[in-house]
């Protein structure tokens, strides 16, 4: 991808990100008594605490590990959504290993959160395996598999893991067995740490691998990929797995976190759907999920807060995530700047060379 069209790319995403808070804007001064203070309270609020701005950190993990784990397999033009199942199942592998393995403290995270990952890659496999042996739907099939996650998960917690004092939770996990907090009177915790990795990580995986650059490649266009000699299956298996597996880790991370004291997710949180926001802003590429996951997550916050003190309700953030993903993937926004933008270049190159 040449500079300017980089430059573009990311002109065009600002600027929907810009009319979008515009129009929520709008609507804000339509339904509210008092939308100055909406608003400002809105985009200032984050920043008005230590505990505030601690909220937003702590919300913006769980996106990276989505947005990262749904990236890749996006990448492959795999659209996959079993990253919400992925994430449910791993939080419950991590509680069960917490609870029942007897493990110590720092071998204990390390089992869980392997063994989260490992689930969420299962998880995410059985559409691949299905659309390799019966050319199913990768997009049905993992819809309809995340159902099962959050039943299965239910199942097992009522059955096996529950606390009967209160009836619709696990027994509370042991605070050594958690992940410790960063920051003093937050809860950022160290899964920051692991999501941050796991970004970067992806990243490098995808643009500086071999097999990156297959499922690349395949996303882009799977009929060259195939003469060109790639494995398309493999391509299918290595971008669910993998995605998964980071899905899986943070579920488990976030099960582990100060945030939570037992499991309790008998439905499902959202993360996954989320995630592929996360994947709309950051264009599939891993090493931006950290920044839409902040975005994503001041924006929530912001929105929390300004319900809580004004009449303005934190569905407005809704409207503002839909208008920003209409504007993004719709390919004529701006494409005559574009077409522009690239012939100016062009002719700028052609001059350059006619003057050597």
């Amino acid at each position: 991808m040449s500079s300017s069209v980089k430059r573009f790319e990311l002109f065009r995403m600002l600027f929907a990100i810009a009319i979008a808070l515009l129009v929520s804007f709008g609507i804000i001064f339509l339904v509210s008594s008092q939308p100055l203070t909406a608003i400002y309270t809105l985009i200032t609020g984050p920043f008005k605490s230590r505990r505030n701005f601690a909220n937003v950190i702590e919300a913006m993990i769980p996106l990276i590990f989505t947005g990262t784990g749904v990236c890749i397999m996006f990448s492959a033009n795999q659209i996959n959504l079993a990253g919400e199942g992925a994430f449910h199942i791993g939080g419950l592998v991590s509680a069960v290993v917490a609870l029942e393995l007897g493990l110590s403290a720092g071998l204990s995270q390390a089992v869980a959160i392997l063994l989260s990952g490992l689930a969420g890659a299962i998880f995410t496999a059985v559409p691949a395996v299905l659309k390799i042996k019966t050319n199913s739907s990768v997009l049905v099939s993992s819809l309809m598999l995340n159902y099962l996650a959050q039943w299965f998960a239910t199942f097992i917690l009522m059955h096996f893991i529950c606390d009967p004092s209160i009836g619709s939770g696990s027994y509370l996990i042991p605070e050594e067995l958690k992940l410790p907090a960063m920051i003093e009177k937050t809860r950022i915790h160290a899964g920051l740490i692991i999501a941050l990795a796991a970004a970067v990580l992806g990243y490098f995986f995808l643009y500086r691998s071999r097999t990156g650059y297959e499922l690349r490649l395949t996303g882009q266009n799977e009929l060259f990929a195939r003469y060109s000699g790639v494995s398309i299956v493999k391509v299918v298996l290595v971008s669910q797995l993998l995605g998964g597996f980071i899905a899986g880790v943070g579920g488990g991370v976030e099960l582990l976190s100060p945030i939570y004291s037992r499991f309790s997710w008998t439905s499902l949180l959202g993360y996954g759907w989320d995630a592929i926001i996360i994947c709309t802003l950051a264009k599939n590429n891993p090493l931006y999920t950290p920044l839409a996951a902040l975005f994503l997550a001041y924006l929530r916050t912001g929105a929390s807060i300004m319900s809580r003190y004004t009449d303005v309700t934190l569905e407005i953030v809704q409207i503002t995530q839909g208008i920003i993903i209409l504007l993004v993937v719709a390919e004529q926004f701006l494409s005559g700047y574009r077409h522009r933008m690239i012939a100016k270049e062009a002719i700028a190159a052609l001059k350059e060379e006619e003057g050597k």
